[in-house]
């Protein structure tokens, strides 16, 4: 079966080609313009989209070798995500089952982000926990199968992306904030300051706000309006300040390992780009002797391949879904427990 995967939801433009579950193509449009401004403008975002999903199609084709008639099915992101940008990827996606009679699947963004493990040679094995930390989510799951996942904790307010973002921003480092980070933490001391992170009495939740406005009190209290921080000391609260995050998320995820019976260990998402979390995350699989499974760097951020993926393991399953389907705000009920 040849899939075609069209992804929209924000700030990149991706449509893929999988052919029985061998990937062909993963073209990704990203719309750099973005950090002039500091973050995602909504409607330019949907432009960028319109222009240049026709000839990503056109491209992902050539690339594969195909023809539009050789598609069997047809899948898009839903949700969550901008809803102008969602509605250019999901309404082409349906014009173009709707015209060539073919079967169409609304695929959620983060169940995309969940099973992106398998895209690889070496796969996740059920069940497994997956920690979510693309953009504006932060969870942590235990998968158990194509259909069924339940959701231990989430973030009660700031995602680990967004404090990337907002603290990037009050560093005067730019947009994205998560590659900013890093890039600036590479000369720092991650010990030179103790960041606290949330204790929370739900153990599997996360809290990032708190940890972003300790950057800030840190910063007012330390240097005044006038004064640029001086290079070094940036390094030192970047590299500190991406430890916090970091400690964050394996301590929860550690809880879960010491709770609950699971095979192997997947990291997905945007933020799962970050070297730090990467090799914490392997250091934790190795001290479980859990297999661990990190997406390679074209598959963390937003990308169709995913979405290509999913679509038909929600195919095979039975799903299908009308051509008058809405964009949908959140995940997707019938496969969260």
């Amino acid at each position: 079966m040849n899939v075609l995967g069209i992804e929209s939801s924000c700030d990149e433009t991706s449509v893929a080609i999988i052919s029985d579950e061998k990937l062909l193509a993963n073209l990704i449009s990203s719309q750099d313009f973005h950090s002039k401004y500091g973050g995602v403008v909504p409607e330019l975002s949907s432009r960028a989209h319109l222009q240049i999903i026709i000839p990503l199609i056109k491209d992902a084709l050539e690339k594969s070798n195909l023809t539009l008639n050789d598609i069997d099915l047809i899948c898009s992101t839903a949700g969550p995500g901008l809803i102008g940008a969602l509605l250019v990827g999901l309404t082409f996606a349906k014009g173009l089952a709707f015209s060539m009679r073919k079967p169409f699947v609304a695929v959620n963004h983060i169940e995309g982000h969940i099973y992106s493990g398998f895209l690889m040679e070496e796969k996740p094995e059920f069940p497994y926990l997956a920690l979510v930390v693309s953009g504006g989510h932060t969870l942590l799951l235990l998968v158990e199968s194509f259909s069924k996942i339940h959701k231990l904790g989430s973030t009660v307010d700031d995602a680990a992306g967004e404090a990337f973002d907002k603290v990037s921003k009050l560093l005067g480092l730019g947009y994205p904030g998560g590659p900013k980070i890093q890039g600036a933490s590479e000369n720092g001391n991650p010990k030179k300051i103790k960041f606290p992170i949330a204790e929370l009495k739900d153990p599997y939740n996360f809290s990032f706000s708190g940890l972003k406005t300790s950057v800030l009190r840190y910063v007012q209290n330390n240097y005044t309006i006038k004064k640029n921080i001086p290079e070094n000391d940036l390094a030192d609260i970047a590299a500190s300040f991406q430890k916090a995050v970091v400690r964050a998320l394996i301590k929860n995820t550690e809880k879960a390992l010491n709770n609950l019976e699971v095979n192997s260990i997947s990291l997905v998402g945007g933020v799962a780009a970050n070297q730090s979390l990467r090799n914490s995350i392997i250091e934790l699989g190795n001290k479980f002797n859990k297999k661990v499974v990190i997406p390679r760097m074209e598959f963390c951020g937003d990308n169709a391949a995913m979405i290509a993926f999913r679509g038909l393991k929600l195919y095979e399953l039975g799903y299908e879904s009308k051509l008058n389907f809405s964009p949908f705000p959140s995940l997707a009920k019938e496969h969260f427990a």
